[in-house]
Protein backbone atom coordinates (compact mmCIF):
# COMPACT_ATOMS: atom_id res chain seq x y z
CA UNK A 1 0.00 0.00 0.00
CA UNK A 2 1.51 3.32 -0.62
CA UNK A 3 0.92 6.35 1.91
CA UNK A 4 0.71 9.86 0.20
CA UNK A 5 0.78 13.27 2.40
CA UNK A 6 0.67 16.44 1.45
CA UNK A 7 0.76 19.25 3.54
CA UNK A 8 2.09 23.05 3.44
CA UNK A 9 4.80 23.40 5.44
CA UNK A 10 5.12 27.68 4.93
CA UNK A 11 3.43 29.56 2.34
CA UNK A 12 6.98 28.93 0.22
CA UNK A 13 7.09 25.12 0.42
CA UNK A 14 5.08 22.27 -0.22
CA UNK A 15 6.21 19.15 0.84
CA UNK A 16 4.86 15.73 -0.49
CA UNK A 17 5.69 12.45 1.87
CA UNK A 18 5.02 9.55 -0.34
CA UNK A 19 5.77 5.80 2.30
CA UNK A 20 7.25 8.04 4.97
CA UNK A 21 10.00 10.00 2.41
CA UNK A 22 9.51 13.43 2.23
CA UNK A 23 9.61 14.48 -1.67
CA UNK A 24 11.46 17.97 -1.81
CA UNK A 25 13.03 20.35 -4.99
CA UNK A 26 15.92 21.61 -5.80
CA UNK A 27 17.17 25.01 -7.20
CA UNK A 28 15.54 24.17 -10.20
CA UNK A 29 12.13 23.78 -8.84
CA UNK A 30 12.70 20.12 -9.85
CA UNK A 31 12.70 16.87 -7.49
CA UNK A 32 15.14 16.79 -5.19
CA UNK A 33 18.44 14.24 -5.80
CA UNK A 34 20.35 12.12 -3.70
CA UNK A 35 23.67 13.58 -2.32
CA UNK A 36 25.02 11.02 -1.13
CA UNK A 37 24.27 7.36 0.61
CA UNK A 38 28.28 6.81 0.87
CA UNK A 39 28.74 8.78 3.25
CA UNK A 40 25.69 8.52 4.30
CA UNK A 41 24.51 12.64 4.49
CA UNK A 42 21.71 15.00 4.90
CA UNK A 43 20.41 16.43 8.26
CA UNK A 44 17.70 13.34 8.51
CA UNK A 45 20.77 10.92 7.28
CA UNK A 46 18.62 9.91 4.51
CA UNK A 47 21.05 11.01 1.65
CA UNK A 48 19.14 13.97 0.88
CA UNK A 49 20.08 17.85 1.42
CA UNK A 50 16.08 17.38 2.79
CA UNK A 51 15.64 20.58 5.87
CA UNK A 52 12.81 21.77 7.93
CA UNK A 53 11.97 24.18 10.57
CA UNK A 54 14.57 21.97 13.36
CA UNK A 55 17.58 22.37 11.29
CA UNK A 56 19.15 25.37 12.19
CA UNK A 57 21.85 25.00 10.16
CA UNK A 58 20.34 24.29 7.33
CA UNK A 59 22.09 22.06 5.72
CA UNK A 60 20.63 22.34 1.85
CA UNK A 61 24.10 22.38 -0.06
CA UNK A 62 25.05 19.26 -1.35
CA UNK A 63 29.11 19.79 -2.26
CA UNK A 64 31.55 17.94 -3.57
CA UNK A 65 34.41 17.99 -0.90
CA UNK A 66 37.58 19.54 -1.30
CA UNK A 67 40.96 19.25 0.70
CA UNK A 68 40.91 23.16 0.31
CA UNK A 69 37.88 23.34 1.48
CA UNK A 70 38.21 20.51 4.77
CA UNK A 71 41.31 23.25 5.65
CA UNK A 72 38.57 26.16 5.63
CA UNK A 73 36.34 24.43 7.44
CA UNK A 74 38.80 23.13 10.15
CA UNK A 75 40.05 26.34 10.75
CA UNK A 76 36.56 27.83 11.03
CA UNK A 77 35.87 25.51 13.86
CA UNK A 78 34.20 22.41 11.81
CA UNK A 79 36.41 19.55 11.96
CA UNK A 80 35.11 17.60 9.17
CA UNK A 81 38.14 14.93 8.21
CA UNK A 82 37.91 13.37 11.63
CA UNK A 83 36.34 10.50 12.25
CA UNK A 84 33.83 9.96 14.86
CA UNK A 85 33.04 6.33 14.98
CA UNK A 86 30.16 6.79 17.87
CA UNK A 87 28.31 9.09 15.92
CA UNK A 88 28.33 7.06 12.80
CA UNK A 89 30.66 9.90 11.05
CA UNK A 90 33.20 8.37 9.27
CA UNK A 91 35.32 11.89 8.45
CA UNK A 92 35.27 13.44 4.61
CA UNK A 93 37.79 13.46 2.36
CA UNK A 94 38.28 15.02 -0.76
CA UNK A 95 35.67 13.73 -2.98
CA UNK A 96 33.13 12.95 -1.31
CA UNK A 97 29.85 14.70 -1.32
CA UNK A 98 27.94 16.02 1.42
CA UNK A 99 25.04 18.49 2.28
CA UNK A 100 26.77 21.72 4.29
CA UNK A 101 25.24 23.90 5.55
CA UNK A 102 24.36 26.86 3.45
CA UNK A 103 25.87 29.88 5.29
CA UNK A 104 28.91 27.88 5.86
CA UNK A 105 28.84 27.34 1.77
CA UNK A 106 28.30 31.49 1.20
CA UNK A 107 31.22 31.69 4.16
CA UNK A 108 32.97 29.83 2.08
CA UNK A 109 32.49 31.70 -0.87
CA UNK A 110 33.35 35.40 0.07
CA UNK A 111 37.08 33.36 1.40
CA UNK A 112 37.63 31.86 -2.12
CA UNK A 113 37.42 28.47 -0.57
CA UNK A 114 33.83 27.33 -1.64
CA UNK A 115 33.77 23.99 -2.88
CA UNK A 116 31.76 22.72 -5.87
CA UNK A 117 27.62 22.40 -5.61
CA UNK A 118 25.81 19.61 -7.34
CA UNK A 119 22.70 21.87 -7.83
CA UNK A 120 20.26 18.93 -8.52
CA UNK A 121 20.95 17.38 -4.98
CA UNK A 122 21.25 21.09 -3.71
CA UNK A 123 17.07 22.02 -1.85
CA UNK A 124 15.16 25.12 -2.77
CA UNK A 125 15.75 26.30 0.46
CA UNK A 126 19.31 27.40 0.06
CA UNK A 127 18.00 29.86 -2.46
CA UNK A 128 16.71 32.24 0.97
CA UNK A 129 20.70 32.69 1.16
CA UNK A 130 22.52 31.94 -1.48
CA UNK A 131 21.98 33.28 -5.12
CA UNK A 132 21.46 31.21 -8.02
CA UNK A 133 24.66 33.01 -9.61
CA UNK A 134 27.21 32.04 -7.17
CA UNK A 135 25.67 27.98 -7.18
CA UNK A 136 25.87 28.20 -11.00
CA UNK A 137 28.88 29.38 -10.59
CA UNK A 138 30.39 26.93 -8.85
CA UNK A 139 28.25 23.85 -9.98
CA UNK A 140 29.71 20.59 -10.35
CA UNK A 141 30.35 19.08 -13.76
Amino acid sequence: MISVTIWQQKEDLLLIQINNVVMANNVFGEPLITCSNEPITGYFRDGCCNTDQTDAGLHTVCIVVTEKFLQFSLAAGNDLSTPLLQFGFPGLKAGDKWCLCALRWKEALQHNYAPKVVLEATHEKTLDVIALNDLIKHASR
